[in-house]
């Protein structure tokens, strides 16, 4: 039987994110409530976007050992702030 990893993943970890942000929006938590709230997010933010960046790595390792000159890089444009 495989072992189950104590690491959590990306989906989970973006999930508990929306969590928190739907959360903190509603205004009802205390101030101490929301530093640990925001804390924890930061802390999920970090670890989402570290997953991003070693997937995007693992591609560009794929993509280069395949000698496949077919793919085409696209620059993915980040979502800007609605004020």
């Amino acid at each position: 039987m495989a072992k189950k990893s104590k690491q959590p993943d990306f989906e989970q970890s973006l999930q508990e994110l929306e969590t928190i942000v739907e959360n903190m929006e509603k205004g009802d938590m205390s101030l101490e409530d929301s530093l640990k709230a925001f804390e924890q997010g930061i802390n999920l933010t970090h670890f989402c976007q570290k997953s991003l960046k070693d997937a995007e790595q693992k591609v560009e390792i794929l993509i280069n050992k395949s000698g496949d000159n077919n793919f085409k890089k696209f620059a993915v444009e980040e979502e800007k702030p609605q004020n």
